[in-house]
């Protein structure tokens, strides 16, 4: 018997909405917990965005979640514009919702969102060696950048990340191409 609870698969992917964001901020902490599972224990307990940020975000149209069959937030994605991109800032889903194509359906509706803007790419930096970073957005459909293609922007973020220490890990920049809308009679 399904009685609703984390059994389900998302109903739907919608823009969050500002009720929603102490959910966001849950469901990043109990996803960061995966890292102190391989030794990443600085990362594990990091701190989730503050709501003033999730608040920016939202406003802003950059904030999506995916929600279950009581439009409860299971999984979350926000984003900024890097460089005439669309740069994926964070990406969570609740362990308990884990390993169900949330993470990618979320990814998807970015692009689905980028494409509608004509934008040429979505990014983002990730850990290259952990499973559900780097590995994982592969198989998403991004691709690793070499140095030369790291555009400014991007540069400026891995700056601070490494600022943070978040290079005591290896990490990348990674680029998924936006495919333009096909025209009609094509």
């Amino acid at each position: 018997m399904n009685d609703g609870t984390s059994s389900r698969a998302p109903a739907a992917i919608r823009e969050a909405r500002v009720d929603d964001l102490p959910a966001l901020q849950q469901i990043e902490v109990e996803a960061g917990r995966a890292f102190a599972d391989i030794g990443m224990d600085s990362v594990a307990s990091d701190d989730a965005f503050p709501l003033d940020v999730l608040l920016a975000y939202q406003a802003s149209g950059h904030a999506w979640v995916a929600v279950d069959d009581r439009d409860a937030p299971v999984g979350y994605l926000i984003v900024d514009l890097v460089d005439g991109n669309a740069h994926v800032e964070q990406v969570s889903v609740r362990p308990s919702f884990g390993r169900r194509g949330i993470g990618r359906t979320l990814i998807d509706a970015v692009v689905q969102w980028a494409r509608e803007r004509g934008l040429a790419a979505v990014t983002l930096t990730t850990f290259r060696d952990v499973a559900w970073n780097g590995p994982y957005y592969a198989r998403c459909g991004f691709r690793t950048l070499g140095p030369d293609e790291v555009t400014p922007g991007l540069a400026a973020i891995r700056r601070h990340e490494r600022d943070l220490g978040l290079d005591e890990w290896p990490r990348v920049c990674m680029r998924r191409e936006v495919e333009p809308h096909a025209s009609p009679g094509n």
